[in-house]
């Protein structure tokens, strides 16, 4: 029996009295997360916001088995934010998605609207054929959630008929936007189970019930966030479908709401290493991008890319070579001038030389 089959649906019980540090935590991080941002230089707390959009957009959809290209992503974001762009973006659906995520920032105060989740839902999906975007779904067809093959299928989820879905979306909205009081980051998980249980739309639903999840959090806190909640669930994908399967099958959802309180806690201190990071990047540039050459700093540039996480085994002169299209003796003097300007520092490892960024002045 799927929780809105039972008798009392949707009237959720949860206790949160064994949360509450973790909900003071969220609260007080999302603070801190808003001053750094506050505190940098105007340029830098612009890209901290662009990075944490794409990171959203990227990850959001990767939950859904779904990749896009970052540099469309970003010059998606970009260009939607009326910021000048490096390359124009191609793809509809990477323009469509970088959209509805900067509409859910820019209105995360008004209050949540049918009309407003059909727009987020006609930018997400309105470039794609076969689909009825912005429209509740109809289909007679029961809305399953399945896995395995056509033969053997496995039914992790049934969600309520078509017929009904008009009338819980609107019982669902006045839900959202009634003042009793819920902790933002326990209504934001409770406002996406509650999402994800309806399943109003052909699809989309899973995307568009993590922004909802944002806008619920957003609104408690009264400014948009400063971190992407889908990057870390991304990490947990396997966890999150389980913990959102389980809670669907109930209405005691102490556990989901736990679960999703720490995602909400590592997606937290994910985004202060990369604010961190960024500002690392902010003055790294500043003190050496005067005497770095075209080919130096193509290749750091690439190592940047790769996150807070790092450049995966680091750089060395095969990898130089491919980024820069340097000569073996090129690439060699250009690794050698960076040690000794203090930008890299050396490890050898076997046969081979691998390098790292340096940071610190």
């Amino acid at each position: 029996m799927y929780n809105w089959q039972r008798e009392n649906w949707p009237q959720f019980k949860f206790t949160t009295t064994n949360l509450e540090s973790k909900i003071g935590a969220i609260m007080l991080k999302a603070g801190e997360l808003k001053g750094k941002l506050a505190a940098l230089p105007e340029d830098v707390s612009i890209a901290v916001v662009v990075e944490i959009l794409v990171l959203e957009a990227i990850k959001t959809s990767e939950i859904e088995g779904e990749f896009f290209n970052k540099v469309e992503i970003m010059s998606s974001i970009q260009q939607n934010l009326g910021l000048s762009v490096l390359k124009n973006p191609k793809d509809k659906n990477a323009i469509g998605l970088s959209k509805m995520l900067i509409q859910v920032r820019d209105e995360y105060a008004i209050e949540l609207s049918e009309i407003q989740l059909k727009q987020w839902h006609t930018s997400l999906l309105g470039n794609q054929k076969n689909i009825h975007a912005g429209k509740y779904r109809e289909l007679k067809a029961p809305m399953q959630i399945i896995s395995g093959s056509m033969y053997n299928p496995k039914i992790h989820y049934e969600a309520p008929p078509s017929a009904r879905v008009p009338s819980e979306m609107e019982r669902f909205i006045t839900w959202f936007n009634d003042p009793t009081y819920l902790s933002p980051p326990v209504k934001a998980a409770v406002a996406h189970l509650y999402f994800e249980s309806i399943h109003p739309f052909e699809d989309g639903n899973g995307r568009i019930g993590r922004a909802i999840a944002e806008k619920a959090l957003s609104q408690g806190l009264n400014f948009p966030l400063s971190f992407s909640i889908s990057m870390a669930i991304e990490k947990n994908r396997k966890a999150y479908y389980a913990a959102l399967q389980k809670a669907e099958k109930s209405l005691e959802i102490s556990e989901w709401i736990a679960w999703f309180l720490t995602m909400l806690i590592e997606a937290q201190a994910m985004a202060d290493q990369m604010i961190t990071w960024t500002i690392a990047k902010f003055h790294f540039y500043n003190r050496h991008d005067s005497i770095l050459n075209k080919r130096q700093r193509k290749a750091i540039q690439r190592m940047f890319e790769a996150g807070p996480d790092g450049f995966q085994g680091g750089m060395n002169a095969q990898k130089y070579i491919g980024i820069t299209g340097a000569s073996k003796a090129t690439a060699t003097r250009d690794l050698q001038y960076l040690v000794e300007i203090n930008i890299f520092k050396s490890h050898l490892a076997g046969r081979s030389t691998h390098y790292e960024l340096i940071f610190s002045s």
